[in-house]
């Protein structure tokens, strides 16, 4: 058996005019086998691919992974980045609802005891909700970045479906803003109620069934008790859960699809080796053949020097945005705290009421489309609220099989032959960005338009 440290590694004979035979501990050379952390350190190839069939966590990833894989320039990194924003999440989340009380009547007060009673509770607030708007920002930033590079179309990889994957991650998507919109509401105060009041509205301009859902969202017709606690079970469970089980199917997926999609465009343009096999006889039934033997044709992308070792190159790059994640977000909560206004009341209506910021497109759309004729007002809430956002959902799940464009399109950003629809994809995005932006910045009372530097009116006093 191995000893755990090999004393010819860590003792050498002083030469180091401290006299002759004195010893020293040279630390560099310590080879330690603790089984909590070799598998993050490896010292060697064979220790690499072992420490991904060992180690539990590392199963999430092959034992070799190509350079291009790990290129920060290539991904971003948005998958891992959404993962850990969502890590951190379910971690603050955890302590906030130790302190949290599901009430009408309690909820804001509870949350202003978390805001300036609890220990810290200020700042795990305000890192619970950095990390819920980036998550939401950053999962719409990983499907642009799969769209424009086509990795949402199968390859050359025997088995890929990326197609499934694509759907699998709008579903994140949808997931991700459904879970940011139940947590709105649990604070209970003039912001949240209010903003879930208009996305709710927003819901029942649903033709014929639009009633029924608001209801089902609700609870009621109203926001109220029931309200509060569906949206709290929905908030730290049940959506939760959901996007835990889509996440864990998503990875397992991008395996079986071969890893990123960038080793597609590997794939074509690598130039092919023959790999002669090593001298032998060959033997048959009737004993030694001659002839010409086997070879086997080998692509650039599968040899050594084109690829590295998950564990550590690929951990490591992990661990460094697992660090910047937390650290942007605590920048950010210190320096911008989560707001609180008054509690809730339904008998007082902000200046302006406005749905969650990732919502505020849906709401400029309403506007834009609800069309005034003298008398005659045609709500947008039909048009703008549902029909436009269903059929870019519709459209945005059937793209990859609408989508001629060739293999060697898929993993490359902006390839020649999908400018067009690359083009109009971006166009799309932007236009719901500025959207954003105007809804944010540019509405005041009444959803009438402002310039930033324009004043609101002042709201008239009552006596």
């Amino acid at each position: 058996m191995e000893p755990d440290i090999e004393i010819k590694d860590v003792l050498t004979q002083g030469r180091n005019g401290r006299g002759k035979g004195s010893l020293r501990i040279d630390w560099r050379n310590i080879r330690s086998k603790s089984k909590m952390i070799w598998t993050w350190a490896p010292r060697s190839t064979k220790e690499a691919s072992e420490s991904i069939v060992r180690n539990f966590l590392l199963h999430w990833f092959p034992s070799k992974i190509t350079k291009q894989s790990l290129s920060w320039s290539y991904s971003f990194y948005l998958g891992t980045i959404s993962a850990v924003l969502f890590a951190i999440l379910a971690v603050t989340g955890v302590i906030l609802t130790f302190f949290y009380i599901p009430s009408m009547e309690r909820a804001y007060w509870s949350v202003k005891d978390i805001e300036y009673a609890v220990s810290f509770g200020s700042y795990i607030r305000a890192v619970h909700r950095w990390s819920a708007h980036l998550m939401v920002a950053v999962v719409f930033l990983h499907m642009v970045r799969t769209f424009l590079t086509a990795s949402y179309k199968t390859g050359l990889t025997v088995g890929s479906k990326r197609e499934v994957n694509w759907i699998v991650g709008i579903f994140l998507l949808l997931t991700t803003l459904f879970l940011s919109f139940t947590g709105y509401l649990l604070p209970m105060d003039q912001l949240a109620y209010w903003a879930i009041t208009v996305g709710s509205n927003i819901a029942a301009a649903a033709p014929v069934i639009g009633d029924k859902i608001k209801f089902l969202l609700l609870g009621g017709n109203i926001i109220d008790q029931a309200t509060v606690l569906r949206f709290y079970v929905l908030h730290i469970m049940v959506l939760p859960i959901f996007l835990t089980a889509a996440f864990s199917y998503h990875m397992w997926r991008i395996r079986k699809d071969g890893g990123l999609a960038v080793l597609e465009h590997l794939m074509i343009h690598s130039e092919a080796q023959e790999v002669p096999l090593p001298q032998t006889k060959t033997y048959s039934l009737l004993g030694v053949t001659k002839g010409i033997r086997p070879s086997i044709i080998s692509s650039a992308v599968i040899r050594e020097e084109g690829t590295v070792s998950s564990s550590p190159n690929l951990t490591r790059r992990i661990l460094i945005v697992v660090l910047a994640c937390y650290a942007l977000t605590s920048l950010l909560a210190i320096l911008s705290a989560a707001p609180l206004e008054e509690p809730a009341s339904p008998y007082s209506t902000p200046a302006v009421a406005k749905a969650p910021w990732y919502f505020l497109w849906l709401q400029e759309l309403v506007s834009d489309t609800t069309i005034r004729i003298g008398p005659v007002v045609i709500s947008g809430g039909f048009i703008g609220g549902i029909l436009l956002p269903g059929l870019l959902l519709v459209l945005l799940t059937a793209w990859p099989w609408l989508d001629k464009s060739p293999s060697e399109a898929v993993g490359v950003w902006f390839h020649k032959s999908r400018i067009r629809q690359n083009m109009v994809f971006l166009i799309i995005a932007i236009l719901l960005v500025i959207l954003i932006i105007i809804g944010t910045f540019m509405r005041g009372p009444g959803w009438h338009f402002y310039w930033p530097w324009e004043s609101w009116p002042e709201p008239p006093t009552v006596f």
